[in-house]
């Protein structure tokens, strides 16, 4: 009884005391450049494509249980993007963005500017919990608001994308007194109409959010390995950008 007294009180204050203990940009990412800085504060915010791992110079200072590395990208993965963002949106717990970020099924109603079709258009034309890998057509319901921040999950999705289709995730969920990790993988092959685009396990994204005094930072590490046919014919930095202003919009939409 006594464990579970102190395990709810230490969750509770991770959840309510966040805001008055955020750290300053500098704090969390040290090191970058001054361009580097500038772009993550502009409104498309900074983003670093190619081949190369070693170009991937952001390190945020994560700390605790938080471990976001090149390492955990995979073994093999042949293309990389990293992107910073500073939303200019301040005193947000991690607890609101959490809550947020659990409700799958809003983010279909997020739209993104179609340069074919020259208007807005969802960029997930579905977006459902399934219940795992062997289970993707057993949906689940998203959960009600939690009250206390939990320091592990892991959830799986089907998201109807309006380029690749039907995609399969699996995400975990990890935080601490600072932010909240999300990693991402596909349990299942993407494909561009026939043709596969990356093979299952072959996609691991890492978000990392952290409410800062300048607003809220958004850092995402990607790697993927990616057909050449692919490479040749899609914008693999645009197609992440767009991603990650649907993804910032839902969460700061369901943000209370």
């Amino acid at each position: 009884m006594i464990k579970k007294f102190v395990c709810t009180a230490f969750l509770a204050f991770t959840a309510f005391s966040l805001p008055a203990q955020g750290r300053s940009f500098d704090q969390v990412f040290p090191g970058i450049s001054a361009g580097q800085r500038a772009e993550a504060f502009s409104s498309g915010g900074y983003l670093y494509s190619g081949t190369a791992a070693k170009n991937l110079t952001i390190v945020p200072r994560t700390g605790g249980n938080i471990m976001v590395s090149k390492r955990s990208l995979g073994e093999n993965p042949g293309f990389f993007v990293e992107a910073l963002r500073v939303v200019p949106r301040k005193n947000i717990s991690l607890l609101s963005i959490y809550n947020s970020l659990e409700q799958i099924g809003d983010l279909k109603k997020h739209l993104y500017h179609s340069a074919t079709k020259d208007r807005y258009v969802p960029l997930f034309e579905g977006s459902v919990r399934i219940e795992g890998p062997r289970k993707i057509r057993a949906l689940l319901p998203d959960p009600p608001p939690a009250s206390i921040l939990p320091s592990m999950e892991t959830m799986y999705v089907r998201l109807t994308d309006a380029n690749f289709g039907n995609c399969y995730y699996e995400i975990s969920f990890t935080t601490n007194l600072r932010g909240i990790l999300y990693r991402i993988q596909n349990f299942r092959t993407v494909t561009f109409g026939p043709i596969p685009v990356m093979r299952e396990r072959t996609f691991t994204a890492l978000l990392y959010i952290e409410p800062v005094e300048e607003g809220l930072a958004v850092y995402c590490l990607a790697g993927a390995e990616v057909s050449n046919f692919i490479a040749k014919h899609v914008d693999i930095p645009s197609a992440l950008n767009k991603r990650m202003d649907v993804i910032i919009a839902w969460m700061l939409a369901g943000i209370r």
